[in-house]
Order: structure tokens, then C-alpha cells, then sequence
């Protein structure tokens, strides 16, 4: 409770007339809902499927050998799927079948390609009438809402549909994971209302919260700009006895930074960074996306532990890892860079990201890109076009030993592309910015759709000013 400061004394909204008492942060209890996933309720019965071929065995042979290794590259995973002969999925028994959707379903950065890969196995399980667990649907709901980098109000109406199919359809009731996705996407595409409709339905339905719904929580009321309905909610999380960790502060770092209240979320920040200093420096962040899925799952069971037996609560926060990781610095340095334009902030959260040796993710260097689009090209500005020269050189060098695996974000995307041409555009003038573009293209090797949406947005900087002749005026060069 200590890391966020809490306000004394009644609030302006407290002394207003409520015409509804506000519950979604209470606690329900029970009954506990469950949809079963037992073996013997599946159907197909376990170990039911289509006669097979010699050819098609060897083909399903291969995919078992394939789902048994967790790192199995998902693409070729799919790619001995559709090597079956169509509709495919009833020459596969029950247990394969489940563990394809389950590791096509874990993937690190959801995106279109990824979403239909596990899409069209949906569409071959519909067409041959193999009904689908709730986490299939729940996970099938995540893909719609999450394959894009901004949700927007497509990809609610998206969730919204598969929700009203799985229920109405299929006969099968959401649990708390799936609201979470509902109440997730929501928020994020600013439906707040309609998030505040995702919880009251979940809490009517007697659906208990658990860790993930806190957090969500926390950032519902940092987007509503709520700092006391953040407070709340941090309030309860702890007094639930769910495990504090980083994902945990990182969440009310963002949302008191939404509230507008800088100076308390950069307070957690550095009491942040002194416990870590107390507990004499926890473990490092896990090096991979499975081994953060791992430690999350660890959380769960040890809220439940300490749920049963409140005296382990210590030891378990002796054990947690709470100091800044790369999420932490992501959402200061956006904050910082691209809202406040404080690029001495900016840089004194870069350097200490060195103090925890964590790599400098490519999502440092889009903010950075987006902070001169924004605040350069004026004179007397401290974003100026030398500092973007040194910036843009270091990613260009981060990409370079980055290669061809994307690690940290090391590479050039269409938002990398499009946010680079923009800041050079405003700092250095059109020149400059046809330049960097000609390199962007050799080093990128984009596809025709990824080049028809940059120049799309490139037109408009053509055809206007250049911002090199209004620099070099004595009077525009103010503006």
C-alpha cells in the first residue's frame, strides 16, 4: 500500500449526490461457474477420429512429434495441419486436437497472420460440427480483439460476435477469462461505459476476480482519469491478497500518468527502484515470452496460497521481482516524449535502463521518433535535427545486430517507417526525408501493402511546406 500515495480526507465527488452506489470493484461471492472440460464430457469421444490414409498417418504422426516441443515455430505447425486432407480436423483424436489450438493460441505478438492461422482451424472444427472449450473460444475472442496494435470500436464489435456465437450459439458461458478479454478490448478502444456493462454482468453472474481482473481495474480507472478509483482498486488488489509485482506498478504507474498526475506515478517509479535496492536486486526479468507466461501462472497459484494462509505473504514478496522492466521505461519515455516533450526526462529514463540491464527495446526508439515528429522543427527546441541524426543512427545500428528475428523490437515496421519520414520531415525538411526513406526501403523490403499505406501518408509532407525553407525564416522559425 505504501508505494502509492493516498489522498487525506473526503474528495469533491464523495461530497456529491450518488445516484448509484459504485460496486464494481466489491468482491463477489460465488457460485462458482464452471464449464466442463473434462475428458469424458469431450465429443468426439477421446480417441475418436476419421479412418486415415498410410500418407495422411504419417502426416498426423508428424504434427504429434511437432506439438510436443512447446518451441516448435507455430507457422510449421499449421503447415502440417493443412497438409491433411480436407475438412481435416475429424482425422485428428481429441488430445491433438486441443494441444494445436493451445499452441498456435500462445504466441508472443498477436497479429493478422497469426489470427488467421487459428482462425481457419476454428472454421474446419464449425464446419464439421466439433464444438469448442471455453478457453478455445475465449482465446479464438482474443485473437479478434488483440491482432491489431490499437484496438478500436471493429475489433469490440469483433469480440462482441464471438461472445454472442459461444453462448447463444454453441451453449457455452464465459468465465472470468473471457470477460477479462471483453473488458480488455473495451477499454482500450475507449468503450468505457461499455466496459462498466462487461463488469456488472460479470459480477451478476456470481463470477469471482481474480488477479488479472484487479489489474484491469486499475487501468479502467487511469483511462476514466480517476485517481481515486485507481487508488481503490490498487487498495482492494492488495487487500484480495493478490501477489504485488511489476506488471502490478507498472499498471498504476500508466494509469496516474492517464490521470494526469505525473509527479505520483514518477513517485512509485523511484520507490519502485528502492525496493528493489533493499531486497539487494531480485532475479532478472525471464529472457523469453513462455517464461513470463510461466511466472504469471506462479503468481496465480501464490494469490491462492496466500488467499488460504495470509502468514506466507511475506516470504512471497521477498521471492516477487518488483523493479523496473522494459514496459516500465516504455510507458515513461511515451509519456514523457511524445505527451510532455521533456527530452532531458526522456534521456535520464534511457540511462538508467542501463543500471538494470535491460536491452533498449525498438519501442524506446519509436517514441523517441514520435517525440521530434511532434515537438521539432521550432527553433530553441531541444529535439532538434543533430539529436535526431544520433538517434536514428543508433537504431539503424540496433537493426543491424538485431537481424532477421525481430529480438527487443529491433526492426523496421510500417509505424517505424512512417514516424521516421514524419520527424524528418519536420526537423530536417523533404530532402532529408526522401533520403532516409530511399535507405528505409533497401534495409526493410517491405510488401506492396505495407509501401501503399506509407506513401499514403508521405503525400500530404510532399505536397506541403518544407519545414527546412520555414526554419531558415527569421520570423517562421518561431512558430
Amino acid at each position: 500500500m505504501a508505494l502509492v500515495d493516498q489522498y487525506d480526507g473526503l474528495s469533491m465527488t464523495d461530497q456529491l449526490p450518488v445516484l448509484e452506489l459504485p460496486n464494481l470493484h466489491q468482491p463477489s461471492d460465488g457460485p462458482h461457474l464452471t464449464v466442463s472440460d473434462k475428458v469424458e464430457d469431450d465429443w468426439p469421444p477421446p480417441g475418436d477420429a476419421w479412418p486415415a490414409s498410410p500418407e495422411t498417418k504419417v502426416t498426423i504422426k508428424e504434427l504429434d512429434v511437432a506439438l510436443k516441443d512447446p518451441e516448435t515455430d507455430p507457422e510449421h505447425v499449421h503447415m502440417l495441419y493443412k497438409n491433411l486432407p480436407s475438412p481435416r480436423v475429424p482425422y485428428l483424436e481429441s488430445k491433438t486436437r486441443h494441444l494445436l489450438l493451445r499452441h498456435l493460441a500462445i504466441i508472443e505478438r498477436k497479429d493478422e497472420q497469426s489470427m488467421l492461422r487459428y482462425f481457419s482451424i476454428i472454421d474446419d472444427m464449425k464446419s464439421t460440427a466439433i464444438p469448442l472449450t471455453v478457453r478455445e473460444w475465449t482465446s479464438a475472442m482474443s485473437f479478434a480483439a488483440r491482432y491489431v496494435t490499437r484496438s478500436t470500436p471493429t475489433e469490440v464489435e469483433a469480440a462482441l460476435y464471438i461472445w454472442r456465437e459461444m453462448e447463444h450459439v454453441a451453449g457455452v458461458k464465459a468465465n472470468h477469462a473471457t470477460f477479462n478479454v471483453l473488458f480488455d478490448v473495451a477499454c482500450k478502444a475507449g468503450k468505457l461505459n461499455l466496459a462498466e456493462m462487461i463488469y456488472k454482468e460479470m459480477a451478476a453472474r456470481g463470477l469471482e476476480y481474480n488477479r488479472y481482473h484487479h489489474v484491469s481495474l486499475i487501468t479502467f480507472y487511469g483511462l476514466k482519469g480517476d485517481g481515486l478509483g485507481l487508488r481503490e482498486a490498487y487498495k482492494n488488489l492488495v487487500e484480495a491478497n493478490e501477489i504485488v509485482d511489476t506488471t502490478v506498478i507498472n499498471s498504476l504507474i500508466a494509469g496516474l500518468l492517464k490521470c494526469d498526475e505525473d509527479q505520483a506515478a514518477t513517485a512509485v517509479y523511484e520507490r519502485m527502484k528502492s525496493m528493489h535496492v533493499a531486497r539487494g536486486g531480485a532475479p532478472s526479468p525471464p529472457p523469453s515470452f513462455k517464461s513470463k507466461r510461466k511466472i504469471t501462472s506462479t503468481l496465480l497459484n501464490m494469490g491462492e496460497m496466500v488467499k488460504k494462509n495470509p502468514a506466507l505473504r511475506e516470504q512471497v514478496e521477498k521471492d516477487v521481482r518488483i523493479a523496473p522492466d522494459v514496459q516500465t521505461y516504455r510507458i515513461l519515455v511515451n509519456h514523457f516524449s511524445v505527451k510532455m516533450g521533456d527530452l532531458h526526462r526522456t534521456t535520464q529514463f534511457l540511462d538508467e535502463m542501463r543500471w538494470f540491464d535491460l536491452p533498449l527495446h525498438g519501442a524506446m526508439f519509436l517514441a523517441l521518433l514520435k517525440g521530434f515528429a511532434t515537438h521539432g522543427g521550432v527553433r530553441y527546441s531541444h529535439w532538434t535535427e543533430r539529436r535526431l541524426d544520433s538517434v536514428w543512427a543508433a537504431f539503424l545500428q540496433a537493426t543491424e545486430h538485431g537481424g532477421e528475428e525481430q529480438n527487443d523490437g529491433l526492426y523496421i515496421s510500417r509505424w517505424m517507417a512512417i514516424w521516421a519520414v514524419r520527424a524528418f520531415a519536420k526537423c530536417s525538411g523533404k530532402s532529408k526525408m526522401i533520403e532516409v526513406w530511399e535507405e528505409l526501403r533497401v534495409r526493410w523490403n517491405p510488401e506492396q501493402a505495407d509501401l501503399d499505406f506509407v506513401f499514403s501518408l508521405m503525400r500530404p509532407l510532399l505536397e506541403g511546406e518544407d519545414m527546412a525553407l520555414k526554419q531558415n525564416d527569421w520570423l517562421e522559425g518561431f512558430r
